[in-house]
């Protein structure tokens, strides 16, 4: 896949660039737990069963998890600024359609829509990617990460309040109006970033992962309604490894292919996306189980007898904290990588969930669990874009962190799917109605522990990054990133495109050609002609340029070592250097 990439700003961010895109964040999360006050009434509220009442939190994740990698690469491709606005119109559209109607099917519709919002999260991460000078985008994909737990913590609370004092479908028209807030301070702050993807939108490969993530979650929502054993459980996974297996051939063929599996297949790449899914299993557990033990009557002798805002109240710490934990995760991702402070924030997890196991007994020891997951939680979620980003090439960080979103709803999709069939097998029945166990609550801990355990050990099989390597994610301060720029261009080559009268060309095209005739990287000129590329072995090369307007250009160069660079006159095509 031919690609553009540029590791420098390319727009003029304000200082409201990085709050903006978070609060869009924070918007598109509060989609995922709207419903949570009101889940339990859903069957009486639409007149249905229970089990078609199920749909209307199952068609969310399976748009969100379909629309995560689509968007994110249509952003790489048509500007990532667009993508996110259309987003967000997709998601006000169908909380208008949820807040106008009690029946079941324009609800699956209107939840159907709003779940497209998912994709906000990487094409924020990648538009702060091309606008923030380096010494800032760690912190800020931290707080864009981590917003989705923000957003999902503060609208319990909010939710509730409404739930229980207005009527429910109050509930939409407050996320609509929340969605047009967004697209307004997105028209009026952030700009559109400059850097593409070339190439064309792969429309069958769309189709062959949606159709497979369809297959896989599906099973995974419904298994505990179906039957896990049952011939339709079976025969969704089946298809869905069937059409996956055939969409990854395809991927691997196609010259524009919607996700790049070779570059997803690197181990910083694989790594990553794996633990980010047991990370999402470890976030849904407690957002599952507390508001649940909270609320439960006293007279069942472990019940903590809660009203349903205080208990929302009690679990927004969650959020709060995964928020303020994101100049914290600065610091230390700085000084020790983003590979340390995912193992950290995931240690900081195991540690909360034991704890968690003996601190069930009053209301106070639900806000410590929050407190603490939300700092372990927070510092794990924004390890992963850092380490998404500096793995993959500018132009492919919208549909990579994508992908890594869509690995962090598969996990929630799993943790919601097997707590709610542990919760469900080890309830009481009083009354012909179900209630949740102590015991259950506590083995949905120890899975959430387990799970984080899983996801360490995949941890300590990410590559160690060099100090140097990607001084976007490590540097502290503009002085520190003054001195890694300098250090990056010593290993690589560097210079101008001239036009031939020696005037600078802006944002032209310039392509490095290893001997084997491989793209072996790729940026766009400054707006003074200036372009940096790092060269990633020693040996022959050659620099092409092309731009509107002029005729291409090439110089033949050879990579001797790092510790010098080249300053190329591309206005002289066939020009040998060394470097």
């Amino acid at each position: 896949m031919t690609q553009t990439t540029n590791d420098q700003p390319t727009g003029r961010a304000t200082g409201a660039l990085v709050p903006v895109l978070a609060f869009a964040g924070i918007v598109v999360a509060v989609m995922q737990t709207l419903l949570v006050p009101v889940i339990k009434d859903l069957p009486q509220l639409l007149s249905t069963a229970p089990s078609n009442a199920t749909w209307v939190l199952t068609s969310t994740l399976l748009s969100g998890a379909v629309a995560t990698p689509i968007m994110g690469r249509l952003g790489d491709l048509y500007g990532k600024r667009r993508m996110l606005i259309s987003s967000l119109a997709v998601m006000v559209i169908g909380a208008l359609v949820s807040a106008v109607t009690s029946d079941l099917i324009p609800m699956i519709v209107g939840r159907t829509l709003q779940g497209f919002a998912m994709g906000a999260i990487p094409l924020g991460i990648g538009l702060m990617r091309d606008m923030l000078p380096r010494e800032k985008l760690g912190s800020a994909m931290a707080l864009m990460s981590s917003s989705i737990g923000v957003g999902g913590g503060l609208a319990l609370p909010a939710a509730a309040l409404v739930a229980q004092n207005a009527d429910w479908h109050a509930l939409y028209y407050g996320a609509a109006g929340l969605g047009v807030l967004s697209i307004a301070l997105t028209l009026l702050v952030v700009p559109e970033s400059k850097v593409r993807a070339e190439g064309s939108f792969d429309v069958l490969g769309a189709l062959g992962l949606s159709a497979g993530l369809v297959l896989f979650l599906l099973p995974i929502t419904k298994g505990s309604d179906w039957g896990w054993t049952s011939a339709t459980t079976l025969g969704l996974f089946a298809g869905s490894l069937i059409v996956l297996l055939l969409w990854g051939v395809y991927e691997l063929r196609t010259q524009a292919p919607l996700v790049d599996l070779r570059t997803t297949a690197r181990p910083a790449v694989l790594f990553t996306n794996l633990a980010s899914i047991m990370v999402g299993v470890s976030f849904y557990v407690v957002s599952l189980v507390l508001p649940q033990l909270l609320q439960l009557p006293k007279a069942t002798g472990y019940g903590l007898g809660q009203s349903m805002v205080v208990a929302g109240l009690l679990v927004a710490p969650l959020g709060l904290t995964m928020m303020f934990t994101a100049p914290v995760y600065a610091r230390l991702s700085a000084k020790y990588g983003p590979k340390v402070t995912l193992i950290l924030g995931m240690l900081i997890i195991a540690i909360g969930y034991g704890a968690g196991l003996g601190l069930m007994s009053a209301p106070w020891q639900s806000l410590v669990i929050a407190v603490v997951l939300g700092a372990g939680i927070g510092l794990a979620y924004s390890s992963l874009p850092a380490l998404i980003v500096g793995a993959v090439p500018a132009s492919e960080t919208g549909a990579a962190n994508g992908l890594n979103t869509l690995m962090r709803s598969i996990g929630t999709s799993v943790s919601s799917a097997v707590i709610g069939m542990v919760l469900a097998n080890t309830a009481n029945t009083v009354n012909g109605v179900e209630i949740p166990t102590m015991h259950g609550f506590r083995l949905s801990f120890l899975i959430a522990t387990a799970a984080v355990a899983v996801g360490l050990l995949l941890a300590l099989f990410l590559p160690k990054q060099r100090p140097a390597a990607h001084p976007q994610l490590r540097a502290s301060s503009e002085e520190d990133a003054n001195l890694e720029r300098a250090e990056e261009a010593l290993r690589g080559f560097r210079g101008r495109v001239l036009d031939a009268g020696g005037t600078p060309v802006p944002r032209a095209k310039v392509t490095l050609i290893d001997r084997r005739g491989r793209q072996a990287g790729a940026t766009l000129s400054a707006h003074d002609g200036s372009y940096a590329l790092t060269v990633p072995a020693q040996g022959s090369y050659v620099l092409a340029a092309r731009a509107d307007g002029h005729a291409p250009l090439a110089s033949s160069a050879t990579h001797a070592g790092d510790e010098s660079a080249v300053d190329l006159d591309l206005s002289l095509p066939a020009e040998t250097v060394t470097a």
